[in-house]
């Protein structure tokens, strides 16, 4: 085990962990791990734990929504509430739960997770909650691909030019990553990387997991990536249409009650599309493989989307 896996193990049996530590995500971003009943996370360098810490904060005061962190245990270093320093490096507690089993599909628990979502989205917003984190994370997903050796340039090419097409209100302005223009968008308590591995089995309810792009915007965001899914036929219009019913009849604001959502859909679900091919073109890179069935199927809607007509709203 590392020495900085090591000091998690530590921080986690500090907090009550117990038996052997099993790393449950280990990425340049930061280290997941498991110790017992404790899940210990490392956070990404350019976290801000001021901001981490609201976001805590907030997913604590939605105990039927969110799970709540654990706190800091007594004789470790708090870089602020809830937050726990590790060198150069932040960290927090969680409890452990079931997530969603990847292997059994017809498990998956879709009307749960619109209810959450929904019930996430109609919460009031605390003051001083940062935008939600879905922008910059887009923006970094294309900067490592720009910078990762060993994609094909002309997969590359393909996302990049579909990522130009899109409008800056969904990308962020120039020279600020991650600073969505929010004039006119609906904005809402949003989760900001909502997908399966965001649900956690918990005293036997789901509950959603990752505080890391919680924060205030548009709610569409956390429908993108299932109506992508959609889209390129990954989810079945069967489990789509029971999904989108459940959200809308729990009061999910994303989308209008009744009538076409696409109009609201289309351009978030193009832009997690996007996002997903560049991910897709890194790991397989980073693996040093070729891409994948599905990564080479998001490749070539990014090809698609750049021989239709200029998207609405492009600048």
């Amino acid at each position: 085990m590392r020495p900085d896996q090591n000091q998690l193990r530590a921080l986690a049996a500090a907090a009550g962990g117990t038996g052997s530590a099993e790393v449950l995500a280990d990425r340049p971003e930061g280290t997941v791990l498991r110790l017992g009943e404790v899940v210990v996370k490392q956070h990404a360098t350019r976290t801000d734990p001021a901001d981490l810490s609201r976001r805590l904060a907030a997913a604590s005061a939605l105990p039927d929504v969110m799970v709540a962190s654990l706190g800091v245990p007594a004789g470790w270093a708090v870089a602020a509430p809830g937050v726990a320093a590790l060198g150069d490096r932040v960290a927090t507690l969680w409890p452990a739960g079931t997530p969603v089993d990847p292997a059994r599909p017809d498990d998956v628990p879709w009307t749960a997770a619109a209810e959450l979502l929904a019930r996430l989205h109609v919460a009031s917003p605390a003051p001083g909650l940062p935008p939600h984190g879905g922008h910059a994370r887009a923006r970094r997903a294309l900067d490592r691909l720009s910078t990762t050796p060993g994609i094909g340039r002309a997969d590359a090419d393909a996302v990049t030019h579909a990522w130009s097409l899109l409008p800056h209100w969904l990308t962020g302005f120039p020279g600020q990553p991650g600073k969505p223009d929010l004039v006119g968008l609906s904005l809402h308590l949003t989760h900001g990387d909502w997908h399966l591995g965001q649900l956690l089995r918990v005293d036997r309810a789901w509950r959603l997991i990752d505080v890391d792009d919680l924060g205030v915007g548009d709610p569409v965001w956390d429908l993108a990536r299932p109506a992508s899914w959609f889209a390129l036929g990954l989810l079945a219009p069967d489990t789509w249409a029971e999904f989108l019913d459940t959200y809308r009849a729990a009061g999910g604001p994303a989308v209008p009650p009744t009538g076409d959502p696409w109009p609201a859909l289309d351009l978030p679900a193009r832009t997690l599309t996007v996002q997903a091919a560049a991910q897709g073109l890194v790991k397989a890179a980073r693996e040093e493989r070729e891409p994948d069935e599905v990564e080479l199927l998001l490749v070539e809607s990014c090809r698609r989307m750049a021989a239709v007509a200029m998207l609405p709203g492009t600048p």
